[in-house]
């Protein structure tokens, strides 16, 4: 690895060492490879100097060393093999052209399906770590993790995959949105920007209504997966009652995927932000018959993962100590155990992936 200047920064570099601000956040991970955005982050930040992979160590016989131990390159490799396809297919579709939603079973039964139901992928999901205001690559990602979560509640497998087409499809209505309000963050949106952000859903609705072969919960999920219990949600306030087990399902997927992407202006946060959140929201806005199932096997995913925590340590994950603790017990040393929610001052800054 060798020290670069900020200034000298190139896009297609690769970050060897995680940046790490001065509240202990990661602000970009190792292994990135660095976009203009990035950079341009970077420069704002008055970082002056970071570590790049150097030539060796992305060379051809490097990178195939280290596939050997990488169990997650062919989850990768199989995920970008569909994203171009996903790309066009997801336009097509918002564009109301009814050939392409046959088109959409098919990815979602060929690929997507077998990557929800590869050991390791919610660790893999993780691993890809690029900014993301890309809505189709998001929505393959929310489509593999609502067939996760259809599967920890024992969906029957056609429903899962009428689940997973609802993840594909639920933003949608985001195809029609400029792109200035789909670069940024849904917290930063105010005034007619925001209400414009919010008919996405009623728009994606308009849409899928209109194809054909689209189940009602693939339509409702477009519209209601901002909706949530407690009537908070948008865009018509529905309670519970009233609200598409799709939707439900979906929602949570949403939000994880959210919380654990970079994007542009917003810090990608470990798998442990999203527990906490979804703890938190837990019999509240969150539906507890999706919440439940998720923070019950999720966790399972991080067991023997190494953490580096604010206080300067590291460690591996060893255990959660209840199905509702929010944040893991970590293995220190061989004889000394942290759990992390009697200790609500220190933070798991970065999750490295086992």
């Amino acid at each position: 690895m060798r020290a670069v200047s900020v200034e000298d920064l190139k896009p297609g570099m690769v970050l060897a060492r995680s940046l790490v601000n001065e509240d202990m956040v990661v602000m970009v991970s190792e292994d990135t490879m660095l976009t203009k955005a990035h950079i341009t982050r970077l420069n704002f930040l008055n970082i002056p100097v970071v570590y790049i992979k150097d030539d060796y160590e992305l060379s051809s016989n490097y990178q195939t060393a280290a596939a050997v131990f990488n169990r997650g390159n062919a989850f990768i490799k199989e995920y970008s093999s569909v994203v171009e396809d996903a790309q066009e297919i997801f336009t097509e579709v918002g564009e109301g052209k009814p050939e392409r939603v046959e088109n959409a079973k098919s990815v979602i039964t060929t690929s997507l399906v077998p990557l929800s139901r590869n050991s390791g992928v919610i660790d893999h999901l993780f691993e890809l770590n690029h900014l993301a205001s890309d809505v189709y690559q998001h929505s393959l990602r929310v489509s593999i993790l609502a067939g996760v979560i259809a599967k920890w509640m024992h969906s029957p497998v056609s429903e899962c995959r009428d689940i997973m087409l609802a993840g594909f499809l639920h933003d949608i209505g985001k195809t029609q949105l400029p792109q200035r309000i789909l670069d940024k963050h849904i917290d930063k949106l105010q005034g007619e920007d925001y209400e414009t952000y919010i008919q996405h859903t009623v728009e994606g609705h308009r849409i899928l209504s209109k194809l054909p072969g689209l189940s009602e919960g693939v339509k409702l999920a477009a519209m209601q997966h901002h909706e949530r219990m407690d009537g908070s949600g948008f865009p018509f306030g529905s309670r519970s009652g009233d609200i598409n087990p799709y939707a439900s399902i979906i929602a949570i997927a949403d939000i994880y995927d959210n919380i654990t992407t970079e994007r542009e202006g917003y810090v990608k946060q470990t798998p442990f932000d999203a527990i906490s959140y979804i703890t938190e929201h837990l019999y509240t806005s969150l539906d507890p018959i999706v919440c439940i199932p998720v923070l019950t096997h999720i966790k399972d995913a991080f067991l023997g993962s190494k953490v580096t925590l604010s206080n300067g340590l590291s460690g591996v994950i060893a255990c959660f100590p209840n199905d509702f603790a929010a944040r893991p017990v970590i293995s220190i040393a061989a004889d000394e155990l942290l759990n992390l929610n009697e200790h609500p001052d220190i933070k798991i800054i970065e999750y490295n992936p086992k």
